[in-house]
């Protein structure tokens, strides 16, 4: 039974499991089973370069952040679990008991993070029916979200990046992945605001 599984390995997913992963050292964290599932396929980082990112060296392969935050992750935080190669078919159940059934494997996990694309093509049995035309995106696109009041879609479930209404910006992923990371974090600290600092004076 995981604590809370992240859908995605994309920006706002590993953006959310590095946070989740860097808190490891909380009390309220240590005895917390993280899952991320890497599927990175149909990342739009797939084909992106960046020269305007925050912290991204000029130049930099989406490619090579997909990469390069898995093994950040599996360096830094292994506790936290990275599932890779399955695909999410579908969610069941409800909080704090979900199942996540993927192409290969069915997961037990009290949460759950979308953290993938806002494509059209999104077909998760169980999450379809909080679909919504996307509202910041050009409509010609027909991108989607996920029906959300600050990345909370229902009691349990949470969703990040572009899935959650953001436009498709390398900082704004990141950053909102991020937020649901402190969002879970306050929560397993008993509604108490926390979040994960590093310091080079610690």
């Amino acid at each position: 039974m995981f604590d809370v599984l992240i859908i995605g390995g994309g920006v706002s997913g590993m953006s959310c499991a590095l946070v989740l992963g860097s808190a490891h050292k909380k009390t309220f964290v240590q005895d917390k089973k993280i899952g991320v599932i890497t599927h990175q396929k149909t990342s739009s980082l797939q084909e992106a370069i960046f020269y305007n990112a925050y912290g991204v060296p000029p130049g930099k392969l989406g490619s090579e952040l997909l990469t390069e935050s898995t093994e950040h992750l599996r360096d830094l935080y292994p506790h936290v679990v990275q599932i890779d190669g399955e695909k999410v078919m579908k969610v069941s159940g409800e909080f704090p008991n979900f199942t996540v059934t993927t192409n290969k494997n069915s997961y037990l996990t009290k949460m759950i993070v979308v953290a993938i694309g806002y494509s059209n093509t999104f077909d998760i049995e169980g999450l379809n029916q909080y679909i919504e035309p996307h509202k910041k995106a050009l409509a010609e696109k027909q991108r989607i979200q996920l029906k959300n009041d600050d990345h909370k879609v229902a009691e349990g479930i949470y969703v990040a990046g572009t899935l959650a209404g953001w436009r498709s910006q390398l900082s704004i992923a990141a950053g909102s992945g991020a937020a649901v990371a402190t969002d879970i974090l306050t929560l397993w600290n008993n509604g108490i605001s926390s979040q994960s600092h590093d310091s080079i004076k610690k």
